[in-house]
């Protein structure tokens, strides 16, 4: 898109400009230093071509404030300060990946000085600092008030570097660039040895504006019944207010925090794990063990009567993941009343400890993970899949969504300013993410409607058509005697009725896709199997049974002592009545059960008459059985068994009956149903109106200490392509 360079603070330009302010100058220099854009000169202009839009964006304010980045070489940045050309001779990149949550480039500038530039994080800056003052008070006090509003912040911060001591740090770095083994993590203990005693140069701030339809496409998928939980990287302050301004919390919500989920079971916020493990904890099998406890009939949910959300940090969910490693630690280990002595508990107590977590998540209207890192947005999927049974659905626009969208059932993809990789890995690929509502809420619940209905069809007319076949092997005496003509049984379930299934299977829709998002409360009756379970696959079986067994002894009967005006009434006239009274009832049945009807599906059931109509023609013509008599077997029998009004009635009889008990059943559930289905499906229009949507604070007492919201939890940096210059 377009790289837009304007500059809404005429003070902060003309400050910059002025030149007087050292701070100043070393925090616009740092933007235009410390990262890893590549850039390209068209001419006329430089497009800037970043790993994420956080990176562009600074890199275009440095610009606008008078320090452009010019061009990058393997060992080289060239800037343009103020109209003055310099260019710094770039000794390391000391790269980023989500642990480290920072990146820093060494470089010496044209007077020969060193200097190390370092952006992140605040949580990581902050503790690196050569001393507090005022000014990172001042800072922090910015940070509280850019979170409070939902921007993405960041720290920067530098620091002059000896020439001794930067020769000592090389030497090392080169060493642990060539081992083998260890190398990341000595190259980790290098740069925490070289980012300490930082001056800090301010901070930055960096609005991330939600999509149109957000908030409204949230409310659709909650009134679905579809738990919406969140991920993120940023700090917890601007997490919810997010969360408040996309509608997935609300002011009459209890919000439950990170330590009230952490207290004794004395609280009333750890009610929920607590009779979650007093209900289910038994593992030790002794009645005296402190976790063993007889299984109680309530609900673990029981306890949660109001609206609650809940709001955790990555370090909170590195001690559910790692349950195994933390429980050596006692002291340190909030839940120490659920700590068992039995050999047996302890081995089984970590997945016991994550399944209390998801449950009293399961129990929230929602769910919110801040600080979190790529690895655990793809472990807490893990999580809800292994003690869930849900279906899981990610949606991201980064590639620190990768490994989420990947480990989830379903992978959603936004294609936007992040990159291409979230679409890449993904399932299905989105524009916006208002877009979703329409994937779940009509075509999947279209798509859970349309193979239910295959599925029952698909087995009905099998059942119906076939089982005829050992009706007669009871009157045949076994002797392995077909009933049908063998190209019937060829061609039933290839052209006589696989199209009208096919039709329902694409084509048919319940309600319009208007009605499905102005009632997404009809997306419940996927979540609960209503339409294809063991009992539907029940009834279908006795209906397509008793199909069967109405074609054959209804014609059976009419046979038995009468034959036609035209003398019909011998094995193939009788064949072809149980034949056609199948066909018909299956193909009734399908037409009485489509909701939604199109000129393709009106086709479809019409070409499955006529190619019957036709492949009869041509199967049981007299010049056929003459080429092929063991092939062709069946001579005129169509024509004669169809041409006389008496096997007509029989058939005509047959599909009555058959199709009676359906229309009954249809007339019952629509009277019974007059009460309760309008009821359940209007339940919105019932509803008091939303809130507006409005982006304020709400930060709650008692919160966390404030951290920074920079997007760190996204893949390693490009600093070793730049270095090695394999990138330029």
């Amino acid at each position: 898109g377009e790289q837009s360079s304007a500059v809404c603070d005429v003070a902060l330009l003309e400050a910059a400009r002025r030149d007087k302010d050292p701070v100043l100058r070393e925090f616009l220099r740092l933007l235009a230093l410390c990262h890893t854009v590549m850039v390209e000169d068209r001419g006329d202009q430089l497009v800037y071509q970043a790993a994420s839009p956080d990176e562009e964006a600074l890199v275009l304010a440095a610009r606008s404030l008078g320090y452009v980045f010019l061009a990058r070489t393997q060992d080289s940045i060239t800037v343009c300060e103020l109209g003055t050309t310099r260019t710094y001779e770039l000794l390391a990149m000391l790269d980023f990946n989500s642990e480290r949550k920072r990146m820093s480039v060494l470089v010496r500038d044209p007077q020969g000085t060193i200097r190390l530039y370092t952006k992140g994080a605040d949580s990581v800056i902050l503790e690196r600092l050569r001393q507090r003052g005022p000014s990172e008070s001042l800072t922090e006090r910015a940070l509280d008030r850019f979170a409070e509003e939902t921007l993405r912040t960041l720290c920067v911060a530098s620091r002059e570097v000896s020439e001794a001591e930067f020769r000592s740090w090389s030497r090392r770095h080169s060493q642990a660039t060539l081992l083998l083994r260890d190398r990341a993590r000595e190259l980790h203990r290098l740069y925490e040895e070289m980012e300490q005693n930082l001056q800090l140069l301010g901070a930055t701030a960096i609005e991330d504006k939600l999509q149109d339809g957000v908030p409204e496409t949230i409310q659709l998928l909650k009134l679905g019944n579809i738990k919406v939980w969140v991920l993120t990287g940023d700090k917890q302050e601007t997490a919810m207010n997010i969360g408040y301004a996309c509608r997935l919390l609300t002011d009459d919500m209890e919000i439950l925090e990170e330590k009230e989920v952490r207290s004794k079971p004395l609280s009333s916020h750890s009610e929920i794990l607590q009779a979650y493990w007093e209900s289910n904890n038994n593992l030790s099998g002794s009645r005296d063990a402190p976790c063993s406890s007889h299984p109680s009939q309530q609900h673990p949910e029981a306890p949660c009567h109001r609206r609650r959300a809940i709001i955790i940090s990555g370090d909170f969910l590195d001690q559910i993941l790692h349950t195994g490693e933390v429980l050596m630690e006692k002291a340190r280990w909030p839940w120490q009343w659920l700590r068992c002595d039995s050999a047996e508990a302890s081995q089984d107590q970590g997945g016991l400890v994550e399944k209390a977590f998801v449950e009293l998540a399961s129990g929230c209207q929602a769910v919110i993970c801040c600080r979190v890192t790529p690895k655990q947005k793809a472990l807490m999927v893990q999580l809800v899949k292994k003690h869930k049974k849900a279906v899981t659905l990610a949606i991201g626009d980064g590639a620190n969504d990768v490994n989420m969208i990947k480990t989830a059932d379903i992978g959603v993809g936004i294609s936007g300013l992040e990159g291409l990789q979230a679409v890449q890995c993904s399932d299905y690929a989105l524009a916006q993410f208002c877009f979703l509502q329409r994937l779940l809420l009509v075509h999947g619940r279209w798509n859970y409607l349309r193979i239910c209905k295959f599925l029952r069809y698909f087995f009905y007319k099998t059942f119906a058509g076939l089982l005829a076949q050992v009706w007669f092997a009871f009157h045949s005496g076994f002797t392995a005697q077909p009933l049908y003509e063998g190209w019937f049984l060829a061609l039933y379930n290839i052209f006589y009725t696989a199209y009208p299934v096919l039709s329902v299977g694409l084509l048919e829709q319940d309600v319009s896709a208007k009605k499905s998002l102005e009632f997404p409360e009809l997306y419940m009756i996927g979540q609960q199997d209503e339409l294809f379970n063991y009992r539907v696959f029940g009834v279908t079986l006795l209906h397509g049974v008793g199909t069967s067994l109405i074609s054959f002894y209804t014609a059976l009967w009419a046979f038995e002592d009468h034959v036609g005006t035209k003398a019909v009434g011998d094995y193939e006239s009788f064949s072809v009545t149980v034949a056609v009274s199948a066909l018909l009832s299956v193909l009734v049945e399908i037409v009485l059960d489509t909701r939604h009807w199109t000129v393709l599906s009106f086709l479809m059931v019409t070409a499955s008459l006529l190619l019957f109509c036709l492949f009869s023609f041509l199967t049981q013509s007299a010049d056929a059985f003459r080429i092929a008599p063991a092939i062709f077997r069946f001579p005129d029998a169509s024509r004669n068994a169809l041409t006389d009004p008496y096997v007509l009635l029989v058939i005509l009889l047959a599909l009555v009956v058959n199709t009676l008990p359906s229309l009954t059943a249809h007339a019952i559930s629509t009277i019974l149903g007059r009460a309760t289905t309008p009821q359940r499906i209007h339940l919105k229009a019932r509803r008091d109106p939303e809130p507006p949507v409005e982006l304020r604070s709400h930060i709650p007492r008692g919160s966390f200490r404030r951290r920074s919201s920079y997007a760190f939890s996204h893949q390693e940096g490009y600093a070793g392509l730049i270095t090695r210059g394999d990138s330029l």
